[in-house]
């Protein structure tokens, strides 16, 4: 009998087996080189021949100027990104929710959820050409309401708007189609006695359409304290450049130049297993806190 069971389940054990293989080659066996963030690291000595220095590393990222400012803006950037991203969904699902044509329903929602399935490869050289100070249509839209044109990917004060402004535009598609499930989910029942009861439609969206989503509002919002340190490496490292580092440089972008471009491998070695520490840290939190409030659990 467990014979027969064995051979039934044979094709399922070899799925699983085959996915953790891929998780323990490429997401477990890069772990040993953790071990660089307390070496002096030369690539010519190898992990374990490299001079072993302890916590000097971190210590030095301690007492470089950068380190502050760049932990600023990634702490910054990603919070701006997690509130307009929940915004930003919601109000579209809420008035997608109201529209009756389910043709142009659809097509909407095909239109805004497109450019998540585009790479930041793509979409940046497209937002380059909008955003040129000299030849793109939004400068040129500026110029014709006779306002002064703006180097958006060049200025400062700027870039970090442009960056949450685009990547909401990229991802509140995906968002809106959770929103909008959720949104199914509310008994029809409920707005057939509004309407008996003679609420309006904004009514109804107040008292019954809102508190019915609130759970999954809850649940994505503390989802995605996790990724508070995570504030998109390859938007900002495709539309970045050093006149918008000040405000622009975020910890992934900071780690990528001091490792691969200053060769200081051990520092930003340290840089990346910090992040991933808090990070760690804000994911455990986060889970407790969809457990304790949307009632969401993974265990």
């Amino acid at each position: 009998m467990a014979h027969k069971r064995w051979a039934r389940e044979m094709p399922l054990h070899l799925l699983v087996w085959t996915g953790l293989a891929f998780v323990l080659v490429f997401c477990y066996g890069p772990m040993v080189g953790i071990v660089i963030a307390f070496q002096r690291f030369l690539p010519t000595n190898g992990l374990f021949n490299s001079r072993w220095i302890g916590f000097d590393n971190f210590r030095q990222i301690a007492e470089m100027p950068d380190t502050t400012r760049v932990i600023f803006n990634t702490v910054y950037i990603a919070v701006m990104k997690m509130v307009a991203g929940l915004i930003a969904p919601i109000t579209m699902a809420l008035l997608l929710n109201e529209i009756a044509q389910k043709a142009f329903k659809r097509t909407v929602q095909t239109i805004i959820y497109l450019p998540h399935f585009l790479s930041w490869v793509i979409l940046s050289g497209v937002l380059i050409d909008i955003l040129s100070p000299n030849f793109g249509i939004v400068n040129d839209l500026l110029g014709s309401l006779g306002m002064p044109h703006v180097y958006f990917l060049g200025d400062e004060k700027w870039f970090p708007f442009v960056l949450v402004g685009t990547d909401v535009w990229k991802e509140f598609g995906f968002s809106t189609i959770v929103f909008l499930a959720a949104l199914t989910g509310i008994n029809p029942a409920l707005y057939e006695a509004a309407v008996i009861d003679g609420a309006s439609r904004w009514k109804q969206t107040l008292y019954i359409t809102l508190p019915g989503i609130v759970p999954i509002m809850v649940l994505m919002a503390t989802l995605s304290l996790g990724n508070v340190l995570n504030a998109g490496f390859d938007q900002v490292f495709n539309l970045y450049n050093p006149s918008v580092y000040s405000t622009g440089d975020i910890l992934d972008t900071y780690v990528y130049r001091m490792g691969l471009q200053n060769f200081q491998f051990g520092v930003a070695t340290a840089v990346g297993l910090f992040k991933s520490a808090v990070s760690f840290v804000l994911i455990s939190v986060s889970y407790v806190l969809a457990y304790r409030f949307a009632n969401y659990r993974i265990f």
